[in-house]
């Protein structure tokens, strides 16, 4: 039979990332992330309901979570669920909690005109770079489109 542990989310941080450092040296970033999602309540009134996940991510793509994304800022993730269990050390119960181990972040636009941000996710992790232009699907300013520029070259 097939396996298959992937996760698609797209959300903003509910807050800053959370960096930290193993023993070994290794960097590892906490983020929470708030999902939306649109539902109707079949009279034709809509509202959202959202889901907040946790989310840990490692190495170079956790340095750059830590200096390139704040509070608010909107996140492509893709990664895999990951159940965490230990043992209460008050109560002696066993717990556990379902998390998503981000193995590559991508960092959207932020919406205040700033640029599209970068990635960071394992060795294509890479940092936004302000020399570069702006990718996406936002729209051109007015002044930048030559209506009666129509010498195509092919």
């Amino acid at each position: 039979m097939a396996n298959l542990n992937k996760v698609l989310l797209i959300g903003n941080l509910t807050r800053d990332p959370e960096l930290r450092y193993t023993p070994k040296g290794t960097a590892v970033a906490d983020l929470g992330l708030a999902v939306n999602r649109r539902v109707s309540d079949g009279n034709g009134n809509w509202s959202d309901e959202t889901t907040f996940v946790d989310v840990t991510v490692w190495g170079s793509t956790a340095e750059n979570s830590q200096k390139f994304l704040t509070k608010g800022r909107g996140v492509f993730i893709e990664g895999r669920l990951q159940l965490d269990t230990w043992e209460d050390k008050q109560s002696g119960q066993k717990r556990s909690k379902l998390k998503v181990v981000g193995e590559n972040v991508q960092f959207l636009p932020d919406g205040k005109g700033g640029g599209s941000g970068g990635s960071g996710g394992g060795s294509r992790s890479s940092a936004p770079a302000s020399s570069s232009p702006p990718q996406g699907g936002s729209a051109a300013d007015e002044g930048d489109y030559d209506d009666e520029g129509d010498d195509i070259p092919f």
